[in-house]
Formats: structure tokens, sequence, C-alpha cells
């Protein structure tokens, strides 16, 4: 693996001198600014580390991908030189999704592993067909954005800023879609789901399913709030503080 190409973390805040790095990976149509506020919450002891994947902000001009075939491969080869510390993995909906991705190939390829896996927002389970929205027309599928809640109103009334987003947001819903295939395997490292108790996207009965991948320990919690609840919520980020706080590396397989 190595380090050239494109770049795949928001460095804002670095903080070089923390004990652990927390790599960041937004939902379908989000970008790295939805952490901005982490670094400060986290303290000294965390390095929050925003994905930056492509299709958005100053990876506007590439394509952006809809399979985690093709997603997880190059986003492990861009984070391998960033890896020499512990390091967690949080992720929400579709980020949540392709964090469990990259820490099963890198226990597959007996790599580091993470010293904590965090998902929330989604469930292991494949997304049933009524609930996709990837290959929906245009008009559907921006009423179903208006319908999560999680997008500014004032985005759907400039047709030009959404036709430039459009296909990235789908790109998104595409790769959350995508069949990757879960049942049976368990991670070897401690687990931690979240969920909002009124996501209708992802039920809180669905995340508590990834207890059956976790090999090593398994926390889950339920907060107020729809499918976008991190955006207030402290009691998770305590979560994610004293989980991360003291943290060791764990050894490889």
């Amino acid at each position: 693996m190595n380090s050239a190409g494109p770049r795949w973390i928001s460095w804002r805040h670095r903080n070089p001198t923390a004990n652990v790095r927390l790599y960041c990976l937004p939902y379908a149509g989000g970008g790295t600014r939805i952490f901005e506020s982490w670094p400060a919450l986290l303290g000294e002891e965390v390095e929050v580390c925003p994905i930056l994947l492509p299709g958005r902000e100053d990876r506007i001009a590439e394509p952006p991908m809809s399979r985690l075939a093709d997603l997880v491969p190059a986003l492990l080869d861009g984070l391998a030189p960033t890896m020499s510390k512990p390091f967690a993995i949080y992720g929400h909906s579709m980020g949540g999704l392709v964090a469990f991705e990259l820490a099963r190939r890198l226990s597959a390829e007996g790599a580091r592993m993470p010293v904590h896996l965090y998902v929330s927002g989604c469930g292991p389970a494949l997304i049933p067909a009524a609930r996709r929205m990837g290959e929906l027309p245009d008009d559907e599928f921006i009423d179903g954005l208006r319908e999560m809640n999680g997008t500014p109103p004032e985005f759907f009334e400039d047709r030009d800023l959404v036709d430039l987003l459009l296909p990235t947001i789908r790109a998104d819903f595409r790769l959350s879609e995508d069949s990757a295939a879960r049942e049976g395997v368990r991670l070897p490292i401690p687990m931690t789901a979240f969920a909002g108790e009124h996501d209708t996207n992802a039920l809180p009965a669905e995340v508590e399913r990834w207890s059956e991948h976790a090999a090593a320990g398994f926390g889950f919690h339920v907060y107020p709030g729809d499918h976008f609840f991190i955006h207030d919520c402290a009691p998770m980020l305590d979560v994610l503080r004293q989980g991360l706080v003291g943290a060791r590396p764990l050894p490889t397989s």
C-alpha cells in the first residue's frame, strides 16, 4: 500500500500527540463538516479524522463510488500510512456499513485492527427493497430526501446545486444498498452501535442486530431523535470519548 494518490482525510484539526485516531465516515450525501465540532468535544487524546470521499468538497471533480468492492480497497490503501497508532472507526448510516467493511477487510488480511468499531443509524441486514432509493427517478429520489429530514430545505430550492450534487448523493445511496453478504461474519474487536429512537430508516431493533457480528464485546445505545440524531447527541460523544481514552493497539492476527 502506498501513500500517493487522493487525499482521504480532512486534516482541518490536526492533533498529532493524540493517543488514538478516530476515522469518521459520513452518511449518504454527507461530508467532513458533519464532524467539525467533534475534536473539541472528544478531547486532546482523540484525533478526529473525517473521511473525505470522492465526489464532494475538495474532491468534487472526482466521480463518486457506488460499490463497496471499489471503495473499500481504495480507502484502505489511502488510510494505511496513517494507521501507525491505535485507531477506531465510526460511521453513520452509509458510513456505518463502510466502516464494518473496512474492519472486515483488515481482519481478513491479518492487518492491524481497530481498537473499536462504532456504527450508527444502520443495521447489518440488506436494506429492504421498499426502502431502497438509489434507482428511483430523480423526482421520487428528491422527494425521498425531503422526507428523511436531513437536508436543508434551501438545498432543494437551488436547482443548479441539486444537479451538481445529486449524482454523488445517488451514488452514496447505491453504496448503502450494495448487497455485501455479512451473515456469519464476526469481528474480533469490540463493537458499539447507536440508534435513533424514532429513526424509521434504521429501526433500533435493526441496529441492535450488529451484536450478531461482534465477537469481542458489544454495546448498544438508543437516543432521542430520528435518522439524524447524531447532529445533537452529546451522550453518544461521551460514549466515544470514554471508550477511546487510553486505547491500546490490538495485536495483528
